[in-house]
């Protein structure tokens, strides 16, 4: 930082004058090149003439010596300013200078700055009007001693239109040069479009310039140096037609080599005729394209090197202009000339020419590419065509095939120019040569190759392919696609692999580096961290743009667990692209890869991290809870679940942060809601059965009055019907046999039969048969569900049943100890019908099923049961 005026004065400094002596008193400062403030002296400031001048300037003399420290003409413009109390700054725009006073005493300031005010005002008055305004009271004290000044009208014919310049003689430059700096815009215009009538104007001052030179006139070189600079930044395009012409544009910048502000003369003329030179790569015939080449060179060396601090917007454009048109005009005549294009290309296939020789067409290949964009949208796209069908990208191929890194970087500059102008056409070769193509040599295979060598060009080829695959509108997304499919296919495996040998286990010591085995392995195949992270951008951009077909990678392979185990890597910037890159999958919200992070736990190496990581505030904290902090925002129901199920322990010592805060209640949300649903849902349920009516026949079932002993009775006489005489001759077993649906046996064609009497039937009475409790209460059933009983009439065939009976003699047991239900029972009834009841799954006796044919007739029936099977059943 440069010493601003007026800082760092010692106390004292200013002692021992007089009190009116002292309100003027300054120092005076210049702003030097490296921006700091460089003390020019102390001396004393006033607003007086010229001597032999009738102009107002502001002069400060040396206290010491009374030498001339400044000497500033006040002019209208708004230049200056006062800064503080004390301080008066202003850019001086004869010298270009940046000049500022530092006052002792504040009172001193505000007097000058009022008249200096009071003087610029007066002058921008006769700007304005055709007459001489009056003084204000307060420049009349001033100049009272001098005389009336102001009403000379000398100084009015700046604001009268200018007929003419005067001569153009050494004398009258500084006139000329004053003329310029203080008319108006409208004057300014009038003084350029005289100064471009004037064929002998540049001329004259060519010749003063060779003049002073030869006489060493080293104030006069100064003057010409300010009058030229000050013409440039009138901005007029005819005086820059001319000036910048081949006869004049060299004699100009030799004017501009006498900067006053620079001690030592400057040698721009030997530099561009000595260094500057223009390498033909293909000889150019024609002579206007040649002088628009040097031209254009010539101009950019004006405003980026030697008037770099001078020119204001207005001319900078004017000068990027005249650039723009220059290239096109260039570019426009060597694309029509059918030769030219074609021995370029045929000189960069050639193999008998050296690394030296081959370099100059790569280079103005390069160049050509990129002043191209100097054409229009509709001519440059047409152009992009053209070299694209004489083989363009096969020379690019083999720029990046080379070992020389300057070649490479040309090819990827050329390849970036082609996808800013139209990516179909490099896309269309990709997809048309990489089948025959080996990954070595095809042009998809360099790019991908690109990215994992360690050269310094990576990001090109990063940014190249990402143009490659995004898709943006209808017409590419088929190309896009197919790009993608190759890179899938060729490619994708590869760059896993990469990171997968660039990365070890945590279980393995990284201090075993370098020794035999696991280190030396590492060692071998790891890759440079940056690298590793273009690898995972790459990967991030290909599940962001082209979702599905990462998807189907994903799940299929293990490709997730290995991007997962750059979480091992030491550098923090990798873990945070694992995070990120876990951040962007479940970004897609798909749900077959969030069913699969959650069932292969890959979110635990991320938490890990998170948890080794510790309390420090930095970006992988910040990563990582912006990543939870997606997941309960967009409402990840199973995420939020497996997060807290499984990692709350290690995330409960950081619950004083507000992201696991508000993920803690979100899962507790979701488990609330969940007790709610279930609860509602059960409810719900109840609430429809207790709605639904039963058939007529269970109602009438429910609501008959029975007693134990019919149903004991009924049981007794149902199994005495059901005898089953085994083949061995064995002891006969009964088949437990259930009532009817109805839930009454009907006895109407058994005249004989007298009931028993009835008493109510407990649930594990009889045939032990489990049943659904039910209730009578308004004839519904509370549990909700009752099967109807299916009723089985005439020919019947049972298959794979299992049957269970109990040995005869213990039939006279079987009102006090029923054996367990078999898997399925059967009632006769009185007409000879067959009821069937198939017991449930679970039952403990229950055997393997057993086939056997049952025919049912009107008053009896018979069982086919296989003997042994039959005799080996147990109770």
């Amino acid at each position: 930082m440069g010493e601003k005026p007026g800082r760092g004065r010692k106390d004292g400094a200013w002692q021992g004058k007089a009190l009116r002596t002292t309100m003027k008193r300054v120092k005076v400062y210049r702003l030097e090149d490296n921006g700091k403030w460089d003390d020019q002296g102390t001396g004393h400031v006033t607003i007086d003439y010229i001597e032999g001048s009738r102009e107002l300037v502001l002069a400060v003399v040396d206290e010491e010596d009374n030498d001339t420290l400044l000497l500033h003409n006040i002019t209208p413009d708004d230049i200056y300013r006062k800064q503080e109390e004390t301080i008066i700054s202003w850019r001086d725009p004869e010298k270009a200078l940046e000049l500022a006073l530092s006052f002792q005493e504040a009172e001193g300031c505000s007097y000058i700055w009022e008249n200096m005010c009071n003087i610029r005002e007066d002058l921008q008055s006769k700007i304005l009007r055709s007459h001489v305004a009056g003084p204000k009271p307060a420049l009349k004290s001033l100049v009272a001693s001098r005389g009336s000044f102001l009403h000379d009208k000398s100084l009015s014919s700046v604001n009268a239109e200018l007929k003419e310049l005067p001569p153009l003689e050494l004398s009258s430059l500084s006139v000329i040069l004053k003329t310029i700096l203080q008319c108006g815009m409208k004057e300014k215009m009038r003084v350029a479009d005289l100064i471009s009538k004037d064929r002998d104007f540049f001329p004259k001052i060519v010749n003063l310039f060779k003049t002073c030179k030869d006489i060493g006139d080293m104030d006069g070189l100064h003057i010409i140096f300010r009058l030229v600079k000050a013409i440039i930044l009138l901005n007029s395009s005819a005086i820059f037609d001319k000036i910048l012409s081949d006869d004049f544009i060299l004699d100009i910048i030799g004017v501009l080599e006498y900067d006053p502000e620079v001690h030592i003369v400057q040698s721009h003329r030997a530099f561009l005729k000595d260094h500057a030179v223009l390498k033909k790569a293909i000889p150019i015939k024609n002579d206007s394209v040649v002088s628009k080449i040097h031209q254009t060179y010539r101009i950019h060396y004006i405003k980026d090197v030697i008037l770099l601090k001078v020119l204001d917007d207005a001319t900078l454009k004017s000068l990027n202009t005249i650039i723009h048109a220059n290239n096109a005009f260039v570019v426009s005549f060597l694309k029509e000339d059918p030769y030219f294009i074609q021995d370029l290309f045929e000189k960069m296939r050639s193999s008998n020419i050296s690394a030296g020789s081959k370099s100059e067409p790569v280079f103005f290949l390069r160049e050509f590419c990129t002043v191209s964009k100097s054409l229009q949208p509709a001519q440059q796209i047409q152009l992009s065509r053209d070299l694209a069908d004489r083989g363009l990208f096969d020379i690019v191929s083999d720029m990046l095939r080379s070992q020389d890194k300057v070649f490479v970087s040309a090819g990827t500059d050329i390849l970036l120019h082609f996808l800013n102008q139209d990516p179909n056409l490099l896309r269309s070769y990709i997809a048309n040569h990489e089948e025959n193509s080996g990954e070595d040599i095809s042009l998809l295979g360099l790019l991908v190759k690109g990215i994992v060598t360690d050269f310094g060009g990576e990001m090109q080829f990063l940014e190249i392919l990402r143009s490659l695959l995004d898709g943006y509108s209808t017409d590419t997304v088929t190309q896009c696609r197919a790009i993608m499919e190759l890179i899938d296919k060729k490619y994708f495996d590869k760059l896993i692999d990469i990171i997968e040998s660039s990365c070890l286990p945590k279980s393995i010591d990284r201090s075993t580096f370098g020794s035999v085995g696991v280190g030396t392995r590492v060692e071998e195949y790891s890759a440079k961290p940056e690298i590793l992270l273009h690898i995972c951008e790459f990967l991030c951009f290909c599940v962001l743009h082209h979702p599905y077909k990462m998807k189907v990678n994903f799940l299929k392979s293990n490709s997730m667990e290995k991007i997962l185990s750059l979480t091992h890597r030491r550098e923090r910037f990798l873990v945070v692209a694992a995070v990120r890159f876990m951040r962007t999958v479940i970004g897609t919200n798909d749900e077959l890869l969030i069913s699969h992070v959650i069932k292969l736990k890959m979110l635990k190496p991320i938490v890990e991290a998170f948890v080794e990581n510790g309390s420090r505030d930095n970006l992988l904290q910040s990563t990582t809870l912006e990543l939870l902090e997606y997941i309960r925002k967009e409402n990840k129901k199973s995420l939020v679940l497996y997060v807290v199920d499984s990692f709350w322990n290690q995330l409960v010592k950081f619950g004083h942060l507000e992201s696991i805060q508000a993920f803690r209640l979100k899962y507790q949300e979701f488990v609330d809601r969940a007790e709610t649903e279930e609860t509602t849902s059960v409810g719900h349920m109840r609430k429809k059965a207790e709605e639904r009516g039963l058939d007529k026949e269970e109602e009438d079932y429910f609501n008959t009055d029975s007693n134990e002993e019919d149903f004991s009775a009924q049981t007794t006489q149902a199994q005495q019907h059901c005898m089953v005489k085994p083949g061995d001759g064995s002891e006969t077993h009964h088949i437990p046999a259930r009532p009817k649906s109805g839930g009454l046996v009907d006895h109407d064609g058994d005249k004989d039969y007298n009931p028993p009497p009835k008493r109510p039937v407990e649930a594990d009475e009889a045939l032990n048969i489990p049943m659904a409790r039910h209730s009578s209460l308004d004839g519904k059933v509370t549990d909700g569900n009752v099967p109807k009983k299916p009723k089985l009439e005439g020919t019947i065939r049972f298959s794979k049943i299992n049957v269970l009976a109990n040995v005869a003699g213990k039939h006279s047991d079987l009102e006090d100890a029923q054996p367990p239900l078999s898997p399925a029972s059967s009632t006769i009834n009185s007409d000879g019908n067959v009821d069937v009841r198939e017991a449930s799954p679970g039952s403990p006796n229950q055997q393997p099923p057993e086939s056997f044919d049952y025919i049912a007739g009107d008053s009896s029936s018979e069982m086919v049961v296989d003997a042994a099977e039959a005799a080996d059943s147990d109770p």
